[in-house]
């Protein structure tokens, strides 16, 4: 028994691997790799979601096996819990119910409620053997976005903020570039990949004009949300005028000029035609409503927002509860003065204090990354 549950998570980790595999090109579908292991315990075929809309993992794992005898009595490895539903593809618990399979092992259930259990209970229901939790905590660190996602209904959120040992993000004069050395924005240029939206405030569009695209690395673009309240911010800007405008999204509580831009007329007489999309939402404390944005983020299928906002939108949503993760590069300078990080996000004694969980630091060239949940 021993010996078969050490099998059991070696041949997991190369599911979970494959599954990795699909970043930045499945969502709002979950990362999912499956392995196909003999009866005699050898690697026969495996596969993994490449992309959303195409065939998933255990449908790409069972055609590369060569040949269709290999799989009575074999063992099918799965990061998630076989889909029970027709979605863009037909349900996998029902394909591999109806294959010569001695047995099924999961690593996590599918939190998806059209799913959760189900497809374990069809396998179970054709005299498969399964079973479930093998490397659960990696499967589910894994499928993070997904998870958050299905369970909230909202994006998981990312807060990434780079500073000095000190604690600026900006020296006096608002000069920011660059705090963080080349391998840390490297590795922002990666998540940008693997996050379905990319969101700063109307300050960091204005100071930095920054065009908030995958350029360091191969992946595909974001969204790129801009929270702009009163609606003003110059259509020249990059985000508003590059190849790419077409996946900007602008939130704002100005009702009339949000009328204006979605007006099909209005737009087209406009001197400034903007490609993107305008979206109204309410206003709080003066400011854009930062939990309807994401919720309504949320109902279009974003599971996941990596946020580069400077001092105010960063301390709004630390303030509001919105943050999810945290992840800072810690840069061995020193500034003295100028903008901090975050400032004034509602503690006013040591019992209120945030508490990372999860903590892990790590290097990144000659700056140190912090990364935490709240």
């Amino acid at each position: 028994m021993a010996e078969q549950a050490e099998q059991d998570k070696d041949w997991m980790r190369e599911a979970l691997q494959l599954a990795a595999k699909g970043k930045g090109a499945v969502s709002p579908n979950p990362l999912v790799g499956c392995v196909i292991v003999s009866a005699d315990n050898e690697l026969i075929g495996e596969g993994y979601h490449k992309k959303f809309g195409q065939a998933h993992a255990e449908v790409n794992a069972i055609k590369s096996v060569s040949s269709k005898k290999l799989l009575k009595g074999a063992t099918a490895y799965v990061t998630l819990e076989p889909c029970s539903h027709y979605g863009k593809t037909p349900p996998c618990a029902d394909m591999l119910a109806k294959l010569p399979l001695k047995r099924v092992v999961v690593a996590m259930k599918d939190p998806n409620p059209k799913v959760n259990g189900n497809g374990i209970r069809i396998l179970k229901n054709a005299g498969i053997d399964i079973t479930t939790g093998v490397l659960q905590e990696e499967a589910e660190k894994l499928n993070e976005f997904f998870i958050h996602h299905q369970t909230f209904g909202r994006p998981m959120v990312m807060l990434k903020i780079a500073q000095t040992v000190d604690g600026f993000l900006a020296a006096a004069d608002g000069d920011s570039q660059w705090i963080s050395g080349e391998k840390s924005r490297k590795l922002v240029h990666q998540w940008r990949s693997e996050y379905d939206a990319v969101l700063v405030g109307r300050t960091t569009a204005m100071a930095d004009n920054p065009s908030l695209t995958v350029r360091h690395v191969k992946g595909r673009q974001p969204l790129r949300v801009v929270i702009d309240g009163p609606y003003e911010l110059p259509r020249e800007l990059n985000v508003f005028s590059d190849k790419h405008e077409e996946k900007t999204i602008v939130f704002t509580w100005n009702k009339e000029a949000s009328k204006n831009d979605a007006d099909p007329m209005m737009k087209v007489m406009s001197q400034n035609y903007f490609r993107g999309e305008v979206i109204q939402v309410s206003k709080l404390d003066g400011h854009v409503n930062l939990k309807e944005v994401f919720l309504h983020l949320g109902e279009r299928g974003v599971t996941s927002v990596l946020v580069e906002g400077g001092q105010q939108l960063s301390s709004a949503l630390l303030k509001q509860g919105l943050v999810d993760k945290l992840c800072v590069f810690i840069a061995p300078k020193l500034l003295g003065s100028g903008t901090r990080s975050v400032l004034s996000i509602g503690v006013n004694k040591m019992a209120e204090i945030y508490n990372l969980k999860e903590v892990e630091w790590s290097q990144c060239g000659d700056d140190m990354l912090l990364t935490g949940y709240l």
